[in-house]
């Protein structure tokens, strides 16, 4: 598998932000600035909270054409694409949070009920992935506190290679890469590497004993911090409060990407985060997000990603 140098793109895009002219313009913008050779395509849907059975992919994510084409314009670009269809829940709870009762209660909600509409969602977008030539397919994001229902896991992964043909990973949340015990069923392992810009040698001696075990392929497929006070100490944290400081976000790159380039076994990354309707350049100085766009991170990215 060749490096992925790639960020993720598109998050929480509505029906009509994902494929218009500004869209394209920062894709492009973003492949010219990072030189990136990969997008993660996140699509998200929503279900009403961490209890809840149904999800709303019909009617909320941007229109299957519109996923289409972006996926072939990002191509047209010569850039490989992840496609990445997630939940979250609208009530704000984390989609790590989702849960139910491990013995099936009358009149409760089940994780059966869970997973038919859950797989049927993924089945959807793996069909998009396979008819567009996606190069990998995300089968699901920081779902922890499903990680332990593995019978259901590896069903949903074959239903998915009845589809889809391509590379197919589980992004699995930080500190979780040695609970999984299902990562033979993927072709790649990949987690979300919101770790602390000083702790990062140490968790890649515990990741690296995992890959070893599967000897798989592995990436990060979501990493970054938030611009803000704090950020590159917790950069899991999304809510955290204070003040813009670009240069947290930089020491958590700083100590990520150099620890990173010390092992052999970190094929990529996909940074979180870059949207399609991105702010203005000169709003970068006032921007608390993870977004690195105009910011001094971007510059470390590109020199990262520009190397062989």
């Amino acid at each position: 598998m060749k490096a992925i140098k790639a960020a993720s793109f598109g998050y929480y895009a509505k029906s009509g932000e994902l494929n218009n002219d500004y869209a394209q313009w920062s894709m492009k913008t973003l492949k010219e600035r990072t030189n990136i050779n990969t997008i993660v395509l996140t699509i998200v849907a929503e279900q009403a909270n961490a209890h809840a059975t149904s999800i709303n992919w019909q009617t909320m994510p941007p229109k299957d054409e519109e996923v289409k084409a972006t996926i072939r314009y990002a191509q047209s670009l010569g850039l490989d694409v992840i496609l990445k269809p997630m939940i979250n829940c609208t009530d704000g709870t984390w989609r790590a949070y989702i849960n139910f009762f491990d013995i099936d209660v009358v009149c409760e909600p089940k994780w059966s009920d869970w997973f038919a509409v859950y797989t049927e969602f993924q089945l959807h977008y793996a069909k998009i992935a396979q008819e567009c030539e996606a190069t990998m397919f995300v089968v699901g994001c920081e779902l922890v506190s499903s990680d332990h229902r593995e019978k259901e896991w590896r069903k949903l992964i074959d239903d998915v290679r009845e589809i889809y043909k391509g590379l197919i990973t589980y992004n699995c949340d930080k500190y979780q890469e040695n609970h999984l015990t299902w990562w033979d069923a993927v072709d790649v392992i990949s987690s979300s590497g919101y770790y602390p810009f000083d702790q990062w040698d140490k968790e890649l001696r515990r990741i690296e004993k995992v890959i070893k075990k599967y000897d798989k392929p592995f990436f990060f497929c979501e990493a970054g911090a938030p611009s803000i006070d704090g950020g590159d100490l917790l950069p899991n944290d999304w809510t955290i409060k204070g003040e813009v400081n670009l240069e947290a976000q930089t020491r958590y790159y700083k100590g990520m990407l150099t620890a990173c380039a010390k092992v052999d076994f970190v094929l990529g990354f996909g940074l979180w985060d870059w949207k399609a309707q991105v702010y203005s350049e000169d709003q970068a100085r006032f921007d608390k997000d993870y977004a690195f766009y105009n910011k001094p991170a971007e510059k470390l990215i590109k020199g990262y990603y520009d190397k062989p």
